[in-house]
């Protein structure tokens, strides 16, 4: 997977040095020490542009996370503003050699932009234009964050419905790379067209003898064929274009006014020697420390608007940071469960499986008020194996000689209590009004109101034994040991059931990768291990030998697809309310182990709008995912074997601290800017009367 992003790495560095020789002042020469001694003098400039680029895979998983769990979705306005522009767009010029052409340029030409504007002002030692190429393009960045985390825009090619994401799904290898390193959210603005606009404006603002016009006419070709892959590939808008640009003029506007006070700080010619007087006279050090801030704090009792603004600023970006804070991490772990052994949900109840000092503990939990104490119920002596179910706010449980179905609003109060010996699997719905339980013993599917009267359900043919079964209202989805790779539907109340053939099978390709992997898959044998179904949708975990697939059906259309990348693992999956969640290990290789893809993590799909995102992103296994009205619960195991219970709600409700903490931003921000524009006001003003006396006295 490394190997396609190492290729156009070492491609564009190479075309970086070989370019050398065309794009370089005229009056320069190259020489071999030259290629050690640049990294000497602009060291901390090269450290800039490197800090950047791994930022950016910081702020992705942010944003990946964030989106996912507040739903902050810009795209539907901008597709109002375009429509089908860029479908018309990429059907005008499409080709197969273009795909592969562009798609390549795309990313290996970012990178040669990127680097090259750096790495040649810096080997020729224009510290003149170096300063300000190394500042522009942090700046692009910095402007960047707020867009890309409360601004979340999809790429094209996986929004429109005619629009293909052709650059993402080139081939498996370049698809699994875009996969970890791109949110697929980040379109407004396009960086690939701020960044080197940025420099383009840059190299036209302070070139003032010609010495770069070679790379500055190159940088704006590059800018027009860039335009022309980021529509054309599916991954950007127009109007994202026209964001780069404009974010571009702001940045070079913003360095024009704070370059020199960053390089007076940050120029290699001078800190090194006071990092020596730090480390040598450290009281010097500190007394010069001392006098700065004082004279700061005595600045500050008679602020400009300079102080005013930067206040502004600084109090924006903490109220950001905390607002950030809390809606990535607003998990509240389900008070009372000391170690969770597994969970059900449904319409706002939630009861897990509980370990309480080595008994088997059944917990009821109210979902929308996770932090309460939960309820015990009038449970049977149980294993932590024993099934158990939610339907509405009934509790069905059993163990090895007894069925019990409770209310769980009356968690004492016993509703039907019946002998039955052996249970396999265990589920509750209604038919006709009434309570229904429904059991596999000895492979036979029963089912019985909570009188005890058998009610009728489906059967199979031909003889075959239930393996697992799967419920929804009057529906019940069923798999055979004999079938294990077909889902049989049918209906309370009756026997007969129709069929659906599952298939997970992918391209050879991706097979060829876990064979490469030694996980050789056997699709031919699979078997249908899970099920989750509502009125429209199916959700199928199907085991493949060598891992778990997800494999989606929509019952109105009869189309069926893999859910998640088919050579990696899936775990659970639970399906409702519009959403499929599930776990996965996602990016997993074997033979390449990351404790960073190496744990369970919980992914969402929402079925709608068939938009999947990854809602945990840690080094700890998070598992049992139940989808629940405006959100999940899972269970989450530390690396020191603590087991907790987490309820994640989706939205945009903030904790007690950071509603606090925007109350009060709003209200120092009404004085700050009303101070600031009285400021702003008298300080022009002042410089329009010394400007009259200078024309007066002239």
């Amino acid at each position: 997977m490394d190997g396609v992003y190492l290729t156009w790495l070492i491609s564009a560095l190479a075309v970086g040095v070989f370019l050398m020789p065309y794009f370089k002042p005229p009056w320069a020469k190259l020489t071999l020490s030259g290629f050690v001694d640049f990294i000497r003098r602009y060291w901390l400039h090269l450290l800039i542009a490197l800090s950047i680029y791994n930022a950016k895979d910081f702020l992705d998983q942010i944003d990946r996370i964030l989106m996912a769990r507040t739903g902050i979705d810009m795209t539907p306005y901008i597709y109002a503003i375009e429509g089908d522009l860029v479908v018309w767009f990429q059907d005008t010029f499409r080709a197969e050699w273009l795909d592969v052409l562009m798609t390549h340029f795309y990313i290996a030409g970012f990178m040669f932009i990127t680097y090259a504007s750096i790495f040649y002002v810096t080997y020729f030692d224009d510290r003149w234009m170096a300063d300000r190429i190394a500042l522009s393009i942090a700046w692009v960045y910095l402007l960047a964050i707020p867009f890309y985390l409360f601004f979340n825009v999809r790429v094209t090619g996986f929004y429109v419905e005619d629009m293909d994401a052709i650059a993402y799904t080139l081939n498996p290898e370049i698809e699994d790379w875009f996969r970890r390193i791109d949110a697929f959210t980040n379109c407004m603005p396009s960086l690939h067209i701020a960044v080197p606009f940025a420099i383009w404006l840059t190299f036209r603002k302070y070139d003032h003898d010609g010495r770069w016009r070679r790379f500055q006419n190159m940088t704006l070709g590059y800018i027009i064929l860039t335009a022309f892959a980021i529509i054309y590939l599916g991954i950007h808008w127009f109007v994202d274009i026209i964001g780069g640009m404009m974010v571009a003029a702001l940045t070079v506007r913003l360095t024009e006014r704070t370059n020199d006070s960053v390089w007076k700080v940050f120029d290699e010619r001078t800190i090194n020697s006071r990092l020596a007087t730090v480390l040598t006279r450290p009281r010097h050090s500190a007394s010069f420390l001392f006098n700065r801030l004082k004279a700061y704090g005595a600045k500050l009792l008679k602020p400009t608007s300079k102080e005013t603004g930067t206040f502004i600023v600084a109090i924006l970006i903490l109220t950001g940071a905390v607002i950030t804070w809390d809606l990535t991490h607003n998990e509240l772990p389900a008070e009372g469960v000391q170690s969770a052994q597994g969970a059900v949900a449904s319409e706002g109840w939630m009861a897990t499986m509980d370990n309480q000092s080595g008994e088997a503990i059944v917990l009821i939990h109210d979902v929308s008020e996770p932090s309460l104490d939960p309820s015990t119920v009038a449970q049977p002596l149980m294993q932590f194996n024993s099934p158990f179910a939610l339907y509405e706010n009934y509790l069905v449980l059993a163990n090895d000689s007894e069925l019990r179905i409770l209310d769980v609003e009356n968690p004492d109060q016993i509703i039907s209590q019946q002998q039955v010996t052996g249970i396999q699997s265990l589920r509750l719905t209604s038919f006709q009004g009434e309570l229904i339980a429904l059991y596999i013993v000895d492979d036979v599917l029963y089912g019985v109101n909570t009188e005890g009267a058998t009610v009728l359900v489906p059967t199979l043919p031909n003889g075959e034994t239930i393996e697992l079964m799967s419920v929804s209202g009057v529906e019940i989805l069923m798999v055979s040991k004999e079938q294990p790779s077909t889902l049989r539907i049918g209906t309370i109340g009756a026997l007969d059931s129709q069929s659906i053939v599952v298939t997970a099978s992918t391209s050879p390709e991706q097979n060829r990768v876990l064979e490469e992997w030694e996980q050789p898959v056997d699709e031919g044998n699979a078997s249908i291990v899970q099920v989750s179904f509502n009125s429209q949708h199916i959700a199928a975990r199907v085991n493949v030998s060598a891992l778990d697939r997800m494999v989606l059906y929509d019952r109105t259309t009869g189309d069926q697809w893999l859910g998640f990348d088919p050579i990696y693992p899936v775990g659970n999956i639970s399906l409702a309310y519009d959403y499929v969640v599930w776990e996965a290990k996602d990016h997993y290789n074997p033979f390449s182990f990351n404790d960073k893809y190496g744990d369970w993590e919980i992914h969402q799909l929402h079925l709608p709008t068939n938009y999947s995102e990854q809602l945990t992103s840690d080094t700890i296994d998070q598992v049992n995912p139940l989808a629940l009205e405006g959100g999940i619960a899972y269970i989450e195991v530390e690396e020191d074997g603590e087991v907790t219970m987490n309820v994640l709600h989706r939205g945009t409700e903030l904790a007690t601290y950071s509603s606090l903490v925007l109350q009060w931003s709003v209200i120092v921000l009404i004085v700050l800017t009303f101070i600031y524009i009285l400021q702003r006001q008298d300080e022009s003003s002042k410089d329009n009367i010394i400007h009259d006396s200078v024309l007066e006295s002239e």
